[in-house]
């Protein structure tokens, strides 16, 4: 059921997805039902490159576009590459059940860059609504919580550094304040028009200037 969940939810991420010239196969991938879906978030300030086989450009996320598309690959085998960020670099071991959706986001570090990876399982898509996603990726950030810009009723609270939550939410027009300890905390992030059947995301993360948010549309790559 989890994998017709997932194969479902990827559909509709494919047919809300552009063409996008840059998307390449990152891994080889099997049969369809063993398929599970990776992305990489950059959450530095510096470019990242991700070099996923020998041989193969590497995939570049700069900061005007720190977010890739999904990636199929296959599942429950150990999807390795190196992430570098300028002189830093990372390997990468990560495993993903089938129907998965894996976002391994790579973050500054006191000793060079570190990776966080949170798992992603879709319950059942409603493509009447827009779904909606809240990634905490940010320890100082305590009781994260994100509510509509203006308002105080919470779309996601109390998010686990390191966790998400999901929810199904109308497909309207959205700015969403984070909430830290309580209070608003930074500026409030507009996500535009939300359209019907189509998922998107909010991660949290860590800056200089404290806790930021970076929103995403989820898209399979091409």
């Amino acid at each position: 059921m989890k994998v017709m969940q997932a194969l479902a939810a990827a559909a509709a991420l494919l047919c809300g997805a552009s063409a996008l010239a840059a998307d390449i196969p990152l891994y080889p991938t099997g049969p369809a039902e063993d398929a599970a879906f990776i992305r990489f978030v950059n959450g530095t300030a510096e470019p990242l490159q991700v070099l996923a086989q020998k041989g193969q450009p590497p995939l570049k996320l700069e900061a005007a576009k720190p977010v890739s598309s999904f990636f199929p690959v296959t599942a429950k085998s150990t999807i390795k590459g190196t992430l570098t960020v300028g002189a830093r670099s990372l390997e990468l071991g990560v495993q993903a059940k089938p129907g998965e959706f894996a976002t391994v986001v790579v973050l500054p570090g006191a000793k060079g860059i570190s990776q966080v990876t949170v798992q992603d399982n879709p319950d059942d898509f409603n493509g009447l609504k827009a779904s909606l996603a809240f990634f905490n990726l940010d320890a100082s950030c305590a009781g994260a919580a994100l509510r509509p810009a203006g308002r105080n009723a919470d779309l996601f609270k109390d998010v686990k550094q390191g966790s998400l939550q999901r929810r199904s939410i109308n497909p309207v027009k959205l700015s969403v304040q984070l909430v830290c300890s309580g209070a608003n905390t930074g500026p409030a992030l507009d996500l535009g028009e939300l359209k019907a059947g189509e998922r998107y995301s909010v991660l949290l993360l860590p800056s200089d200037k404290g806790p930021r948010l970076l929103a995403a549309t989820d898209k399979l790559a091409n």
